[in-house]
């Protein structure tokens, strides 16, 4: 199949053999552009009911509240502390950055299996930034609880998001380079070379 988009596609949970650099990175491509547009279109729909509450309590409260508008930005700042302050619900949120995220795994586990397979990787390689990411979402929710319901919230829990991102950023730079290098040449470990442009 000549197509790699097609070809990922079709090979989705196909997790053993070899793919070139030809065959993984416009499927990769595809997926990421097509994962953030999406997310692109979710995340203001799902964050709706959260400007929809600031703006309605900015329009009772106009002291409490402070609005920026220019030809590109519209933002509003409110007084947290304000006893009819809105609760934030980031649910909604969360929700969408998830499916996210679990769509790109989705998409892109096997094929970055075979890429790490072509240049004689184990596959387990790639779950290293997977779990970081996984932990990152589990964290972040938790540490916005923390602000939000504390007057001092733990400082600890934020350092160990940050530490946590770091690792994951490292980690997915990591995966990244080496799916970018080339291929080892001939049979391998983990079957024959595959079809490569020249």
């Amino acid at each position: 199949m000549a197509n790699p988009v097609l070809r990922g596609l079709m090979a989705i949970g196909q997790f053993s053999g070899r793919d070139s650099l030809g065959q993984f990175w416009p499927y990769a491509g595809v997926v990421f552009a097509l994962v953030f547009a999406l997310a692109a279109v979710a995340m203001p729909v799902a964050m709706q009911g959260v400007f929809a509450d600031m703006q309605s309590f900015a329009n009772e409260y106009p002291e409490a509240a402070t609005i920026e508008r220019s030809s590109t930005s519209y933002s509003i700042a409110i007084d947290a502390g304000h006893p009819d302050a809105p609760q934030l619900n980031l649910t909604p949120f969360f929700i969408v950055l998830a499916a996210m995220v679990t769509s790109a795994i989705f998409l892109l586990a096997a094929a970055v299996s075979r890429r790490l397979h072509d240049c004689n990787r184990s596959a387990l390689l790639g779950l290293v930034p997977v779990a970081f990411l996984v932990i990152g979402l589990i964290l972040f929710p938790l540490m916005l609880r923390d602000f939000t319901n504390s007057s001092e919230p733990d400082l600890r829990l934020f350092g160990l998001l940050f530490l946590n991102n770091l690792l994951y950023v490292v980690s997915l730079l990591a995966l990244i380079i080496q799916c970018a290098q080339r291929g080892t040449p001939g049979e391998n470990h983990y079957g024959a070379e595959p079809v490569r442009k020249s």
